[in-house]
């Protein structure tokens, strides 16, 4: 790689193995063209100011710095960008010893974050030094991934697979072919908010006003390199209205099972971001046309199998994605917890019914649902973090929202996640999965003052006392041993409380008698005078 690379720099032809010359497929470099603002049009007060500081920072350092890649992108299209990312020819260590709090990361790519504020509040400006673009020839070549090529990847600073796939890019090098080596020319250009001068060196720009997604270089190519750009394709295209230039659009559906060879990690990532775009229902539309809904993300194949897939599960889909682009078009916050919560509920469901069925109680049946499912469709990558504890604590609430008892409603409000809970409530009730007026009580309750909270509960308490023995709840049908009770009789708790539950309960065939009523009543009170301050179903929402 070495003399490759001297040879690169003295400009001598590229060496051969053999008879056979080495191919060098190579990228336009471009010319560098400025942009003054009354050209380009961008409103500055669209631009962050902690990024104008950090800017600020390196250029008093002495360096080059310019905010670059999709913040120019969506500054151009008169959009305030999400996020902010800086390019600087210091190195990340230079960039660090400039501000106090900042952290280099990463080994494929690495940068540096530089954290403002902090709490909830805390800002990330990502900074990266300018790259020299290498060809795949150039380049250490490994015959594994990530994990199984740790020893050849050890002090590497550019590497890839067998497949062309970078695993490393770390050689740093000009802004110009810093700019080659980005993926699409709208992404590829340099703002300097200080100068108001925008470096275009590929022709961004007319590419922006034709709404036109391009990609530097040949397509086949820059895909291999990185096949995750399928998928950035795809987004942006939605995110934006943009169109695929041909000959970017052609190689799609061929290269797309490069994508099988991407970290789990990181297709997670591109998921999460493809569905708040502030586009979801375009982007699922987009995946679809590209041959890409099937067999890329394995969240989404629960959203698209067709076999088990029924119209009130499309409903509830498609509710979700629409409240979560009307969210991120009203600015306010989006949690991908409750978005993955609501593509996997069906998932779940059919798991928990099924369970069920084979005689499991309610909540451990559930849990054993929630389990199932994250093994097949999301892995390790988040499961066991907050991200899956907040999904599972959604969807243990359900059974408890569903039964709304009367002497833990109090609690269920002052949980930290009901909020979530019962947005995923609403979203059943408007596709038909509850009914309306379940959603409607607790909206009441929540939002009510003591006395109307107190009528509600008593008009709860009689609507139990009196409600005509019914069929079980959505989650449990065909369950022999609940034939015959209310299904609003008791608290959702523990595992252990329902199989407390089924030692006082009267077999499903047993002939009632003034016995069996006195012991369900004595089993409700039970846990409301106990103490310890804990309440019947406190643990339920846990993550198990």
């Amino acid at each position: 790689m070495i003399k490759r690379l001297i040879d690169k720099l003295l400009g001598k032809p590229p060496r051969k193995t053999g008879d056979t010359p080495i191919a060098v497929p190579r990228i336009p470099a471009g010319k560098r063209i400025e942009i003054p603002a009354s050209e380009h049009g961008i409103d500055p007060s669209l631009v962050d100011e902690r990024a104008v500081k950090v800017v600020h920072t390196l250029k008093v350092g002495g360096f080059e710095a310019y905010v670059v890649g999709g913040a120019v992108r969506d500054l151009l299209v008169n959009r305030r960008p999400k996020d902010f990312d800086v390019a600087t020819n210091a190195t990340p260590e230079q960039v660090k010893a400039l501000f106090r709090r900042a952290f280099i990361i990463g080994r494929r790519f690495r940068i540096v974050h530089v954290i403002f504020g902090r709490g909830r509040d805390h800002e990330v400006i990502e900074v990266s030094t300018f790259r020299a673009y290498l060809d795949s020839a150039e380049a250490t070549q490994v015959g594994g991934n990530e994990k199984t090529s740790k020893a050849e990847l050890a002090g590497q600073a550019h590497a890839v697979d067998a497949s062309g796939r970078v695993l490393r890019d770390n050689v740093w090098g000009p802004q110009i072919e810093d700019a080659a080596r980005r993926d699409f020319t709208v992404n590829a250009m340099y703002y300097d908010p200080e100068t108001q001068i925008v470096v275009d060196y590929h022709n961004g720009l007319a590419d922006v006003k034709k709404r036109l997604l391009r990609l530097i270089g040949d397509p086949a190519t820059r895909y291999r390199e990185d096949p995750v750009r399928i998928i950035r394709a795809v987004r942006f295209a939605a995110k934006l209205g943009f169109s695929f230039e041909p000959k970017t659009g052609a190689p799609v559906k061929e290269l797309a099972p490069l994508l099988a060879n991407v970290p789990i990690s990181r297709m997670f990532d591109e998921m999460i971001k493809l569905l708040q775009t502030g586009h979801a229902l375009d982007s699922i539309e987009a995946l679809k046309v590209h041959g890409l809904h099937r067999n890329v993300f394995p969240i989404l194949d629960a959203v698209f199998d067709e076999v088990r897939a029924t119209p009130q599960q499309q409903a509830f889909v498609r509710q979700a994605l629409a409240d979560t682009d009307r969210r991120v078009s009203e600015d306010k916050a989006v949690a991908p917890s409750f978005l993955l919560a609501c593509l996997l509920w069906h998932d779940v469901l059919a798991g928990w019914r099924a369970r069920q069925a084979d005689g499991e109680h309610l909540v451990p049946a559930l849990q054993q649902a929630i389990d199932a499912v994250f093994d097949a469709r999301v892995g390790d990558i988040s499961g066991r973090g907050k991200l899956g504890a907040d999904m599972r604590e959604i969807w243990m609430m359900q059974p408890r929202l569903e039964r709304r008892q009367t002497n833990t409603a109090h609690s269920m409000i002052e949980q930290p996640r009901f909020r979530a809970g019962f947005d995923f409530l609403r979203l059943r009730a408007d596709v038909g999965e509850v009914p309306v007026e379940l959603a409607e009580w607790w909206e009441d309750f929540s939002l009510g003052d003591d006395d109307e909270r107190e009528a509600l509960l008593a008009a709860a308490r009689e609507a139990q006392r009196t409600a005509p023995k019914r069929a079980p709840a959505v989650g449990r049908p065909g369950v022999a041993r609940q034939t015959g009770r209310n299904a609003n009789a008791d608290a959702v708790s523990t595992p252990e409380d329902e199989r407390d539950d089924e030692a006082v309960e009267a077999p499903a065939d047993a002939t009632a008698d003034s016995n069996a009523p006195r012991k369900r009543r004595r089993r409700r009170r039970k846990p409301a005078g106990s103490g310890g301050g804990g309440t019947p179903d406190a643990g339920a929402a846990e993550a198990p």
